[in-house]
């Protein structure tokens, strides 16, 4: 199966966002899966975010292989902090483990703009923003996403996919639903 960087895979409305939502299904442990894991799918992922990403973070560099544990663990920490926040939950611990990820991202940072410090910049002005008050949870895929709709009503991090998938689901089980109705009359 071929795999490529979409504009969905991008919807999170901030790079850290979609940093932390490469982890497809994180919810489902038997299905979860990780697109850093495969290091090709890691070293496409600038240049795609240079382009599909909401903030637009320009030309991104490659990311040096000593900095991928540190790309991980900063994912790790956005995904465990907003999520939690998301749901309602203060969590002092999950801020401070993302403000200790930021600072060691920030402080590795090379000469050049890459994920690493890009994704850090990203998380650091989402933590400190009003973009927080937004966020919600993907309803289908479970990703993390900005909600940027005038009336705060977007269910989906994106309605061509995961609000596709949804509805088309909803549609066949009332089918089915309604089939066996038929039988049972």
């Amino acid at each position: 199966m071929t795999f490529d960087w979409t504009a969905h895979r991008f919807s999170g409305g901030a790079l850290a966002l979609d940093v932390a939502n490469s982890v497809v299904l994180r919810h489902i442990t038997e299905k979860r899966m990780d697109r850093f894991a495969d290091p090709a799918l890691l070293a496409e992922f600038p240049a795609a975010a240079s382009k599909l990403s909401a903030e637009k973070p320009g030309d991104l560099a490659a990311l040096h292989p000593d900095d991928v544990p540190l790309l991980i663990a900063l994912r790790e920490a956005i995904d465990l902090h907003f999520r939690t926040k998301t749901l309602g939950h203060e969590n002092r611990e999950a801020l401070a483990t993302l403000l200790e990820a930021i600072s060691a991202c920030l402080r590795r940072g090379r000469a050049e703009e890459n994920l690493l410090t890009a994704t850090a910049r990203s998380a650091l002005r989402l933590a400190s923003g009003a973009d927080q008050e937004r966020m919600k949870i993907c309803a289908n895929c479970g990703w993390l996403f900005i909600d940027r709709s005038k009336n705060r009503s977007r269910t989906w991090c994106d309605m061509a996919v995961c609000g596709n998938r949804v509805k088309a689901s909803r549609y066949y089980a009332a089918r089915r639903a309604g089939a066996f109705q038929a039988e049972e009359t």
